[in-house]
């Protein structure tokens, strides 16, 4: 049974805090679309979670999960632009996954999602920068997706593989055998046990995780810095595991091997997810196996399970349907990943190290965004001050080490909130605030309210009666939604546009009248029609020549490095002048074609269309 918070002041008193360690080994281990009921027994609300996850539950028994543990957006991309960078997406402009992909709003729709660019901004200090900066080797395995690749962000060995996660032909019947040329099942035996499988089963080879376990062998000498990143437990729902898969049809009872076709059972019943959720699992174990069974070089006497500090925790609320298919269900949270009702940003959050309380349980609200400091601190490593001051999260060291059981500012001030912004699908910026939680509906002005808890105790966690027209929670609704808009304008929140095509529009909008690129002028220049709407913003968009590398069609993630200096789709603040109806931005050498971005006085968005050099 967990221990309490209340009992942590004891603990530490007792001289059980950290041992400093100089340099203290960190991992993150970041899982894709796991929700925060998908995780046996940490979150259970209502029925028991199906899905297996021994080796989290041992990390937990080692260290401290969170209750309330929430991750920066709704979505995998500014999640993990916000984790590396410990700032909000939101101060990212960073805030969804559509990456270099222009709007195309309909005639029917009044507002458009804003453009983001096509990879996470260079000029951020990472948090793989500043574990170099202190002397850690630092390391990223798997998912990235924040455009370009991992080594252009600070990480010395990158290896971006989907691992085990990859597309196969038949997914009812292609299972990885003991000879498979690419996933060859392993002769060791492993969780989970059955009737059918008492000594445990095989599972096959994964070069995410074996890579990941190389970099801890070969660095564990020197400091490190490790970023796991599981594909999983994203779609596509399959699994290489037959033996696995077998053991989930028959605990979920149903026939073995699947029919073909969509899985469609309610709730949390689909094998291949349940598969997927204890693979990932699977995985920690492995990792974990090393660290208790490896000396650490640097510190006589102790094994890396000793001087490492793991993070274990999901981009975004649980993918509940794709299609016709039934993934998972977050029940009673509400909704899932691209929401930000709490289905979409609670997730399983487990930390566990070097004088955190063994077994704790913290019901404190926690943001992945507090990692980066937290991290710093853990590992007494230093940045310049205007790097720290850029940081979005808070230091959550006292909470890891029983000596608080809240969470406070520099300034002694206790966390009181935490805010979200997803200026697309819904539209909506959220604001939890103590028992409270406010969304604010961009395409139509109105909020809504709703009360999760009641003195700390559940109350409408479903998020299923709005309070906002009620006259008694007048005062917080006028509360949470000043400081819900205040964080959006102090962090250069990036709303919604008009959408100028819009066929109910009744605001003027800007005309654009003319593009001009010549080679070799090193400028382009957008005119506006003097007779329309004055610009408020504005930006240029660089392109390679068609079809060269990281061209218009190109994949962010296949990129080695990437160019820093042109880019694909690089969004580059233009210069507005002529009283607002004339936009100038410079172009590089090697830049072939370019696009403005222009956001007038009335919010309207416009693109220009893609213009060659002349």
């Amino acid at each position: 049974m967990k221990k309490t918070m209340s009992i942590l002041g004891l603990i530490a008193g007792l001289g059980l805090s950290a041992v400093a360690l100089e340099k203290p080994n960190i991992i993150i281990f970041y899982v894709d679309d796991l929700g925060w009921q998908d995780v046996e027994k940490l979150n259970d609300l209502g029925d028991p979670c199906p899905y297996e996850t021994p080796n989290l539950l041992k990390l937990a028994d080692r260290g401290m999960s969170f209750s309330q543990g929430y991750s920066p957006a709704p979505t995998c991309a500014p999640s993990r632009a916000g984790i590396i960078t410990g700032q909000h997406p939101a101060k990212l402009r960073y805030t969804h996954v559509t990456g270099a992909s222009i709007p195309k709003p309909g005639k029917d729709q009044e507002f458009q999602e804003p453009f983001l660019g096509a990879y996470l901004d260079l000029d951020h200090m990472t948090l793989a920068d500043a574990m170099k900066l202190n002397g850690y080797r630092t390391g990223h395995f798997g998912k990235w997706h924040n455009g370009l690749n991992a080594s252009a962000f600070g990480f010395e060995s990158v290896n971006q593989t989907r691992g085990i996660h990859r597309g196969m032909g038949d997914r009812t019947k292609d299972f990885a055998t003991a000879d498979d040329r690419k996933y060859p099942l392993s002769k060791e035996k492993y969780p989970p046990f059955s009737k059918d499988f008492p000594e445990g089963i095989s599972y096959p080879y994964d070069e995410l995780t074996e890579e990941a376990l190389k970099f801890v062998q070969d660095h564990k000498e020197e400091p490190f810095f490790l970023n796991l990143c599981h594909w999983m437990v994203h779609w596509p729902m399959l699994t290489r595991n037959g033996e696995l898969l077998e053991y989930y049809c028959k605990k979920l009872g149903q026939p073995f091997p699947p029919a073909k076709g969509a899985m469609t059972r309610p709730g949390q019943q689909n094998p291949y997810f349940a598969s997927m959720v204890t693979s990932v699992d699977w995985s920690l174990g492995r990792l974990m196996e090393l660290l208790k069974t490896t000396d650490d070089p640097r510190n006589p006497g102790k094994k890396l399970i000793e001087t490492t500090y793991v993070f274990f925790t999901s981009d975004n609320g649980g993918a509940e349907i794709k299609g016709k298919e039934i993934l998972s269900d977050n029940y009673p949270l509400k909704a899932g990943k691209k929401h930000t009702d709490e289905g979409g940003i609670r997730v399983p959050m487990v930390i566990t190290g070097p004088g955190i309380p063994a077994g704790t349980e913290c019901a404190a609200m926690i943001n992945q965004l507090d990692f980066f400091p937290t991290i710093l601190t853990l590992t007494s490593s230093t940045i310049p001050k205007a790097a720290y001051a850029e940081l979005s999260g808070l230091d959550i060291t006292p909470v890891l080490n029983g000596k608080a059981a809240d969470v406070f500012d520099a300034e002694g001030h206790k966390r009181e909130s935490l805010f979200w912004h997803f200026p697309h699908n819904a539209q909506r910026a959220a604001i939890r605030k103590g028992d409270y939680k406010l969304y604010r509906h961009f395409q139509t002005g109105t909020y809504s309210l709703f009360r999760l808890y009641n003195n700390g105790a559940y109350a409408d966690i479903e998020e299923q009666e709005d309070l906002s027209a009620n006259p008694e929670y007048a005062g917080v609704l006028q509360e949470l939604s000043e400081e819900l808009n205040r964080n959006l304008v102090e962090n250069h929140a990036e709303l919604p546009h008009r959408n100028p095509a819009f066929k109910g529009a009744t605001l003027p909008s800007a005309k654009i009248r003319s593009v001009t690129f010549r080679k070799g002028d090193g400028n382009a220049l957008l005119q506006l029609d003097p007779q329309s709407v004055k610009a408020a913003e504005a930006y240029i968009l660089y392109y390679p020549e068609e079809g060269a590398a990281g061209g218009e069609h190109a994949k962010g993630e296949d990129f080695s490095h990437g160019d820093p200096a042109i880019g694909f789709r690089v969004k580059i603040p233009a210069q507005i002048r002529a009283g607002g109806y004339e936009v100038s931005a410079p172009v590089p050498a090697g830049v072939a074609r370019v696009q403005f971005m222009v956001v007038d006085e009335n919010r309207y968005g416009h693109y220009s269309a893609v213009t060659k050099a002349r």
